[in-house]
């Protein structure tokens, strides 16, 4: 396993393994449910070494327990958020060594208040913070907060690959053409995502290359959205968090 591999959960979750240079051990990340992970591991004889989670909802938390206890690993989650069998609470710039790799802690407050994302060898493990051409809803955080975290993210290097917790591609690029239509980026990573879809693979990871270029919510400072966003009826902003706002509260209510 070269990359990390993508677990299907619910409808649309992916609970990612994170391998090492064993190629055996492997970092889960976001377990919502054990099930899908012990299968996957077992299949291909894995080694799980660790948990890693990025907030408290339980899509993201539900299997957490029960995966500890059988693999006897360690769970690294937010210090801010109360996860049941959390053994290491981290924070903002903390960075720890594991047989798989070394993580870097970067708390990204706005879809919960303690929410985190781990960076490993330009790999980014963003849960529901940053979703490829979109972002997570604001359930606890402000718009504030979430406009700095996504900023903070857009400002990681090119090339970092973008593991989001949610197979969301699609759906958003509806949206990110009806705000920003003359984005021809957009529409080619939209036929791009519609053909990995029809084949049955994830649309992820993308890179924040790809995000910078087709994402609405790291494109708040450029003109050309400003401007369609004003011919729709958008209110007047004057800054990139108030512009933000505005987005994420039309996504909300978007029916495209």
């Amino acid at each position: 396993m070269d990359d990390a591999l993508a677990v299907p959960a619910f409808r649309d979750n992916y609970i990612w393994l994170v391998p090492g240079p064993e190629p055996r051990d492997v970092a889960i990340v976001d377990p919502g449910l054990a099930e899908p992970v012990i299968d996957a591991v077992e299949r291909r004889g894995l080694h799980p070494a660790l948990i890693l989670c990025t907030h408290h909802h339980g899509d993201h938390t539900g299997g957490i327990e029960a995966l500890a206890a059988r693999y006897r690993i360690p769970v690294y989650a937010p210090a801010a958020e109360a996860i049941p069998g959390t053994t290491v609470g981290v924070r903002d710039g903390q960075v720890f060594d594991t047989s798989v790799a070394t993580f870097r802690v970067l708390e990204v407050p706005g879809h919960t208040r303690g929410h985190v994302a781990y960076l490993s060898d330009e790999r980014l493990f963003c849960g529901d913070t940053l979703f490829s051409a979109g972002c997570g809803r604001l359930f606890e955080g402000t718009a504030f907060q979430m406009h700095a975290s996504l900023m903070r993210l857009a400002a990681l290097p090119p090339q970092t690959r973008v593991y989001c917790a949610h197979e969301y591609t699609i759906s958003n690029l509806r949206f990110a053409r009806h705000v920003e239509p003359d984005n021809d980026d957009i529409l080619h990573y939209a036929q791009r995502a519609r053909r990995l879809r029809d084949a049955g693979q994830p649309t992820l990871p993308s890179t924040i290359a790809d995000e910078r270029r087709i994402n609405p919510f790291l494109r708040t400072h450029h003109a050309s959205l400003r401007a369609h966003v004003a011919r729709l009826g958008g209110p007047k902003s004057d800054t990139d968090a108030a512009f933000f706002a505005t987005l994420r509260r039309w996504k909300d209510d978007f029916q495209g």
